[in-house]
């Protein structure tokens, strides 16, 4: 995957700023139904996963800790589709999360309802962020997802989460090569939203689905 020229190496704070500098990322709107989504056509990235895989966190890690995403230390809070803007040229879009047991049954059912809707019917989604934890690797409803999104063409890239979590560099590359050898022709990024590590790849895989368009 090509870098970014002027952003630093991976790993540096201060390229990583720049980036998110250079790429503005800003709060759109949330959606409660279809007919609340943006209009199109500007190019989407989806960030999907199980309600404590720490998908907040991770945006606004993107976002130069901006904030631009709630956090919460209770599951399940996200009940909508949130779209932010990203440099006025594409968008990142916060999905619910999935797998949150003590949702109400009507509830989850609205959720899997619009969600669908997006996923299946939105023409300017050009790639899906599947977001595991990396301590728990690949669980029923993750792959329910990925099988969801191969049968329905969808592009995406699984990412690993919490990767200050393991215990040294050796245990990540194992957790990684675990959860990359049910996927074994996709790339697996490792990434943590407290320490920044695996985000400047990140952001390189947004840049590339922007600059692809």
């Amino acid at each position: 995957m090509p870098g970014v020229a002027g952003f630093g190496r991976p790993g540096e704070p201060g390229g990583l700023r720049a980036m998110a500098a250079v790429m503005q990322v800003e709060f759109l709107i949330s959606a409660t139904s279809a007919a609340q989504f943006p209009a199109e056509p500007k190019p989407e990235i989806a960030f999907l996963g199980r309600s404590n895989v720490g998908k907040s966190s991770l945006l606004n890690r993107l976002a130069g800790n901006q904030k631009v995403a709630f956090t919460s230390s209770r599951p399940g809070c996200t009940q909508q589709i949130n779209f932010f803007d990203l440099d006025g040229k594409s968008r990142l879009v916060d999905l619910p999360g999935y797998g949150y047991a003590k949702a109400p049954e009507a509830i989850r059912r609205s959720w899997a309802g619009f969600i669908n809707e997006y996923l299946q019917h939105r023409e300017c989604l050009r790639l899906c962020i599947c977001l595991l934890d990396m301590r728990r690797g690949w669980m029923d409803s993750d792959r329910q997802l990925r099988e969801w999104l191969e049968f329905n063409h969808r592009d995406f890239l699984v990412v690993a989460t919490k990767a200050d979590k393991m215990r040294g560099v050796g245990q990540v590359k194992q957790q990684v090569e675990k959860i990359r050898s049910e996927v074994p022709k996709r790339e697996v990024i490792a990434v943590s939203a407290q320490t920044g590590q695996g985000v400047k790849e990140l952001w390189q895989a947004i840049w590339k689905i922007r600059t692809s368009q």
